[in-house]
């Protein structure tokens, strides 16, 4: 199993203090915040480019549809 690295980050969102937990197996970055329920989570996909997985941040409302394929 790959090492994982947790870091005490400022939530992008409130501004709260948040963790960011990168995992070395999976090649994904998960920053959370507690205070306002933010997550994202990235991975790094076999071209080398990262790429949003999942993500949610209450109160930030989408101006249009995204397109998922």
């Amino acid at each position: 199993m790959g090492q994982q690295t947790i870091t005490a980050v400022h939530c992008p969102n409130c501004g709260s203090l948040a963790e960011r937990i990168y995992s070395s197996s999976r090649r994904q970055t998960r920053t959370q915040c507690a205070h306002c329920d933010y997550l994202m989570v990235t991975g790094e996909g076999g071209d080398n480019l990262v790429r949003v997985v999942e993500s949610y941040a209450p109160g930030i409302v989408s101006r249009s549809p995204v397109a998922v394929r």
